[in-house]
């Protein structure tokens, strides 16, 4: 029986031109409608400098503080705490390189007790990430440890959960720790981390590091691909930082960094300097018509999330029987780890055979569109993905992968389609049609 989309579903991109069906919605998301209603009314009545006093210029200034408002009601927070940025790099390098910043200027102007009694050249900032995070968090860390400005520890996740376990993060903090950053799902396996318990002893510990001297550890979590799919809100995360990424949600191809407390009880410094914009903490004349588009996308999330989530899983569930009930056996679900919650949309899975490696069945596939793993590491498809590997699962399962991501519009009849593809696919690599 087919899945009707309901209040907030549109059935407007699931179905691709050539009977082809798009399952790769955490790469990227379509633009709603309203979304693009409104970065089209924008374009036409907002085309002014949100600096500049004229009507066109206000017009885009107050598209910008309701866009603002919108961002901030998704995410549980307040508007004075939204910056908006090119998008999830940008905003992942933000907190990276503002809390370096801090870190050394408050060793600077009033000496800082974590480092007193370490020889100069091991009191250097400490990050503590996973293992699993997007290359918008890696590569800027591992950048800063070639730099030899900055120490990191990467922790593994566990074999058993998928997850980033909160007392082995714990278990890396260090003296001259300043930022814990872990993704809030990852966006291979969907695997929800546990944010909430982390900040919850990250404050506890911080309560001790101050009474010893120490500087405070500030949290940060990438919600990218979180948000749209279940509820985000940082009072519950208790994160100081929190990335939004638009095109994630059906939105526009910009984002938006919570700080909580912006400027004063959590400081944020540029990377870039310029006329001002977004208090300083994001110079450059305001993109209206994107920032628009964001807020009426985050609008859409805060009234339909529940809606979303619900057809999603419906959806996703659907698709992972009919592969156990067409592969049996042979069929290794990746992202399933006993009593762990995981995004409502994500099914990554791998086919045992020799000649299934995920990409080789992809190309082979005739109606399914969808991807081996993220989408920022396509160039790499023969290799199997470094997510899948550092949560247990085998090499030969691995190489095998395929990420299939359901939307808002997505149907069960698209999941028959989907099936029969990768029936007929398998087949043909066998040798069997």
């Amino acid at each position: 029986m087919d899945t009707a989309p309901r209040r907030g579903l549109r059935s407007h991109v699931g179905s691709q031109p050539g009977g082809k069906v798009y399952m790769d919605y955490n790469a990227t998301t379509p633009l709603e409608p309203a979304v693009m209603e409104a970065v089209t009314e924008a374009m036409r009545e907002a085309w002014g400098n949100p600096s500049s006093s004229y009507v066109a210029g206000k017009k885009a200034k107050d598209i910008i503080n309701t866009a603002r408002e919108a961002v901030a009601k998704m995410v549980g927070g307040r508007p004075q705490d939204i910056i908006f940025t090119s998008g999830g790099t940008e905003s992942n390098n933000l907190v990276i390189h503002s809390v370096l910043k801090n870190f050394h200027k408050n060793q600077t102007t009033r000496g800082n007790p974590a480092t007193q009694h370490i020889p100069e050249e091991e009191a250097k900032a400490h990050f503590v990430t996973c293992t699993v995070e997007h290359d918008s968090i890696r590569l800027p860390l591992e950048h800063l440890v070639e730099e030899q400005v900055a120490d990191v520890t990467f922790v593994p996740v566990s074999k058993a959960s998928g997850r980033a376990e909160v007392d082995d993060i714990l278990a890396a903090v260090r003296p001259t720790t300043c930022l814990v950053t872990i993704m809030l799902a990852n966006n291979e396996t969907g695997v929800i981390m546990p944010v909430s318990e982390l900040s919850e002893r990250v404050r506890a510990l911080n309560q001790k590091r101050a009474a010893s001297g120490l500087p405070r550890i500030l949290m940060h979590t990438d919600a990218a691909q979180a948000l749209g799919k279940r509820r985000v809100d940082v009072e519950d995360l208790g994160v100081d930082f929190l990335t939004i990424v638009g095109h994630k949600f059906y939105g526009p191809r910009i984002g938006a960094l919570y700080v909580r407390g912006l400027g004063k009880l959590t400081h944020l410094r540029p990377m870039l300097f310029g006329g001002g914009q977004e208090r300083s903490f994001r110079p450059g004349t305001e993109n209206t018509p994107m920032i628009a588009g964001l807020g009426k996308a985050a609008e859409l999330v805060t009234e339909n999330c529940e809606v979303y989530e619900a057809h999603m899983r419906d959806v996703r569930d659907y698709l992972e029987e009919r592969l156990e009930a067409e592969f049996g056996d042979r069929i290794h679900l990746n992202s399933r780890f006993p009593g762990v919650e995981r995004l409502p949309n994500t099914c990554n899975f791998s086919i045992r055979g020799s000649k299934l490696q995920g990409y080789v069945v992809l190309a082979q596939c005739r109606t399914l569109l969808a991807s081996v793993g993220a989408s920022c590491h396509s160039d790499q498809n023969d290799r199997p993905s470094p997510v899948l590997l550092s949560c247990g699962i085998p090499v030969d399962v691995a190489r095998n992968a395929l990420r299939l991501s359901v939307g808002r519009s997505t149907t069960k009849a698209e999941v028959d389609l989907v099936i029969e593809d990768l029936k007929q696919s398998v087949a043909q690599l066998e040798g069997q049609a």
